[in-house]
């Protein structure tokens, strides 16, 4: 994995990562640049497969003030993503039977420079799942401050 451009940290608090894929997605004109710009947000995004084509909807890419507004593509539009068939297939069957769900982790650049998204399939965390989450966050920024305060006596 490359340069990471954007993460989607909503989706790590909010479900229960249990498997990732890496995708390549569909673009438009003007968007690879505005990516590579970190115009993008992938808060609210998620996958859906349609017609057996998986495509990322909610995702957010801003258009440049450099580029034509009658060339523009729609800021949040839905982007086809690149998979193969086997994946396609295996994501399709675990969302239909276990009623999971397929995020957008990621947006970053490949070795070969490439945009490519990390998606995943998660499963939604109960409200004391995310509580728990948060104790355990704070907990170990307190041990932190409580090394760093250490140090300095």
């Amino acid at each position: 994995m490359g340069e990471t451009i954007a993460r989607n940290k909503k989706a790590l608090f909010d479900y229960e990562i249990l498997e990732k894929y890496e995708a390549g997605i569909q673009l438009q004109g003007s968007e690879v640049k505005a990516i590579r710009k970190g115009r993008v947000n992938l808060k609210d995004s998620f996958v859906k497969i349609l017609k057996g084509e998986p495509f990322l909807i909610g995702a957010h890419i801003s258009h440049l003030e450099s580029v034509n507004s009658h060339f523009a593509p729609t800021e949040r539009r839905d982007r086809k993503l690149l998979l193969h068939a086997k994946e396609i297939a295996k994501l399709d069957a675990k969302v239909n039977k276990d009623g999971l769900t397929i995020v957008a982790l990621s947006v970053y650049l490949s070795d070969k420079n490439l945009v490519k998204l990390q998606i995943a399939l998660a499963k939604g965390k109960a409200l004391h799942d995310k509580r728990e989450a948060l104790k355990k966050k704070d907990a170990e920024r307190e041990a932190k401050v409580a090394i760093k305060n250490r140090d300095y006596q």
